[in-house]
């Protein structure tokens, strides 16, 4: 029997608030470093017990970034520390990471990247159907003053939102 479209939006929108169990683990310090132009999914590929490490929260956004090589997108840096149940040999944890996407979005983020000053760097981390997901925003580096005017605009609205609620 089909479900309708507010059927499933609602019972989207209920395991979204339940949760999967499984963490997000979020780059905090990209949205301070640097000013984020436009954000992509991608999927990752995964080896094995990189999976249940990752599921375990077992896993570190903090030093990655993308390079596109060859026609490929490639996440270099990430952390994924080993799964203590697994194989005896354990996987590198810092070892490069295949992003897929498609080839027209490849191409578009070849041209972007190859303006002066724009990377790419992991946003978020995140499970779909899953599936491990990677938010990459197209980004540009922030200057000092850019990062002190991004902490005074956020003193400002947590004041209104104080002063408002109190």
């Amino acid at each position: 029997m089909a479900k309708s479209k507010q059927q499933r939006l609602a019972a989207k929108a209920a395991a979204e608030a339940k949760g999967t169990g499984s963490p997000t683990i979020d780059n905090r310090r990209a949205r301070h470093e640097f000013e984020i132009l436009e954000t992509i999914d991608a999927g990752l590929v995964l080896q094995g017990a990189e999976v249940k490490s990752l599921r375990r929260g077992g896993g570190s956004l903090g030093e990655a970034y993308a390079r596109i090589r060859n026609g490929e997108v490639w996440l270099v840096g990430m952390h994924i520390a080993p799964y203590e149940q697994g194989r005896v040999d354990p996987h590198d944890p810092v070892r490069p990471r295949k992003l897929l996407l498609h080839a027209a979005e490849i191409k578009r983020l070849v041209g972007k990247t190859q303006e002066r000053g724009l990377t790419l760097v992991p946003l978020r981390l995140y499970w779909s159907r899953g599936r491990a997901k990677i938010v990459l925003g197209v980004a540009r580096g922030k200057k000092l003053h850019d990062k002190r005017e991004s902490v005074r605009e956020r003193e400002i609205k947590r004041e209104l939102a104080r002063t408002k609620h109190g």
